[in-house]
Parts: C-alpha cells; structure tokens; sequence
C-alpha cells in the first residue's frame, strides 16, 4: 500500500495545489479547523481559491489568513459574522459569496461525497436562498431543490488517526469534518495523534482510510473564537 504519512503540512499539499481550485475545509468556528493545512495553503501562494467552509475563521487565524493575502475569491459557507476582513471584501464586491442555511451546508457536503447529484429541502423556501433554484410540492408542501458539494481538495482535522488514514474526531471537530472528508477528489487529514494502523478501535472510526489520501501529525494553537469572562463581584 502506499504511503499516506507526509512530515509536514506542506509536503502533503505538494503537487495537488492550482489556481482556480475548489477547497473544502472542515470545522465549525475555530474548533476542529486544519489550521496547518490553511498556512500551508497560504504558503503555496494558491489564488483565486473557492472555500467550501461553515464559516472564514476570524480576522488573523484560520480561513481568516487566506482571505488576508486574497487568495480565496468565493465562500460557500454559512456562518460569516466572526469576521471583519471577510464583511470588507464582501461589501466591497472583491469576494462572492454563496450563502447557505447551515443544515443544508452540512448536507450538501454529505449528498456531494455520497454521489447525490441533488436533494430537497423545505429550508429556505420562499427566501433569498431559493432565489434561481426548483421549488418542487410534495405532500402539499413546498422544498427547494439543493446541489451535492465535491471539491478538488478536501482539508480535514481529526483527534486521532492511523497510517492508513482512518481517523477519530472528537466533540465540536465533528461538525463538518467527516461528511467533506468524502466529498473531496484529493482529502489530507492532519491530527493531533498519529498511530499505527491497527492499534484504533474499528468500532470507534468516523471516517475509514478509504476517503483520506494523505495524513500528517500537526501541532495545534487550538484559539479561542470569542473569549468570553464573567467579572467579579467583588473585582
């Protein structure tokens, strides 16, 4: 079998990188985000980068560095209040944005790697999302017609993986992360521990190896997205 382990998030980007490309990035807030993979991206100098994400991370981590140097030029994403930079760019018409309901989001990603070219859903009708989309009756209720997500390159984090890429998520990381881990051409994983293969509990796997065509060990900042303090009585 070949080898999956590369010894940096660079290495494991080598080669699968191009303008113009359509990335997936796991993650919900700053929870669970492949921040390796991301500086890594913005290293490679990669432009014009469609990012299908939950949201852009905030002004100076995660998402939030590639839109500082510009090099993404459309989010697909649903959470986007996190980020001034992001609000800027938008409003001043130098990025697109496709903005989704976030179940559907979630399940876009998921229909995209399970081979469904389409799903309906009764979340948005009758709004700006509906906008240019079917709108089918079932039952004598009304469902907007949503595309499948697949991307050149899917980015994930996981807690715990295997050197045949199996891997284990942990709380919050598993939003979004295992559903866009298949729905990417390409899907390199960086985790937090790397094993042997063999030594994870098959029964405790949320993504099989089968979908992750590279894995690399990161060290992790894990930031916090909004700190939040109560004062004192007494302070």
């Amino acid at each position: 079998m070949a080898n999956k382990v590369f010894p940096s998030a660079s290495a494991a980007l080598d080669g699968l990188t191009f303008d113009g490309m359509t990335v997936m990035s796991g993650g919900f807030g700053l929870c669970g985000i492949p921040e390796n993979l991301i500086i890594a991206l913005r290293d490679s100098g990669v432009k014009g980068i469609t990012v299908i994400s939950n949201n852009a991370g905030v002004d100076g981590w995660g998402l939030g560095l590639l839109l500082e140097t510009k090099q993404i030029s459309k989010m697909i994403s649903s959470y986007v209040g996190e980020n001034k930079e992001f609000a800027r760019q938008y409003l001043a018409g130098e990025l697109e944005l496709e903005f989704n309901p976030q179940g559907t989001l979630a399940e876009r990603c998921r229909a995209g790697g399970a081979g469904i070219a389409g799903f309906y859903t009764k979340t948005g009708v009758g709004t700006l999302v509906a906008e240019g989309k079917e709108v089918k009756e079932f039952n004598g209720e009304k469902y907007v017609l949503e595309t499948g997500l697949v991307a050149d390159l899917s980015i994930v984090k996981a807690w715990k993986g295997d050197k045949e890429g199996n891997l284990i998520f942990r709380k919050t990381a598993r939003n979004f992360n295992p559903m866009m881990a298949t729905a990417g051409k390409k899907c390199i994983a960086e985790v937090e521990i790397l094993v042997e293969t063999g030594e994870l509990d098959a029964d405790a796997i949320h993504t099989p190896g089968i979908y992750v065509d590279r894995i690399v060990k990161g060290t992790f900042e894990k930031r916090i997205e909004q700190r939040t303090v109560t004062k004192r009585e007494n302070a």
